[in-house]
């Protein structure tokens, strides 16, 4: 059922994966250039996939189980992307005057901490489903 919270869970991860990266910036560079997710094809191809996980969670709603493993793997894409994104930061100038990291870089674990909260709520309903059918 679409109605569900998860589905609210993952609507917002999605926004967060799909659409924020490319509006807020990453970093800037030394030479003062603000530096979003479009402007490096991996990292555009990495949230795409992750946004397309969530919208794929969303629609297999009739299988609980196959949607707590699309976000499993959705989580473990996001913590690639804080490994590339941590890499790229310390690969970067430390000075503040140089260069400063943007709040872009956060973004993957607001998508893990929506993506949690969304497996909770899918394990919520696959245990009431279970305890009803012990009922029957």
């Amino acid at each position: 059922m679409l109605q569900r919270i998860q589905t609210i869970y993952l609507l917002l991860c999605m926004l967060i994966s799909g659409v924020l990266p490319f509006f807020i910036k990453i970093w800037t560079t030394e030479s003062k250039l603000d530096v979003y997710a479009n402007s490096n094809t991996i990292y555009i191809g990495l949230f795409l996939i992750s946004a397309i996980l969530a919208v794929l969670s969303i629609f297999s709603f009739k299988k609980r189980q196959n949607q707590f493993v699309l976000n499993r793997l959705n989580m473990i894409l996001n913590f690639i992307i804080i490994g590339l994104l941590v890499y790229h930061s310390l690969s970067l100038s430390g000075e503040a005057k140089v260069s400063e990291k943007g709040i872009g870089m956060l973004l993957p674990i607001f998508s893990i901490v929506f993506l949690a909260l969304a497996n909770k709520a899918i394990k919520r309903d696959e245990d009431l489903v279970k305890s009803v059918d012990r009922i029957r």
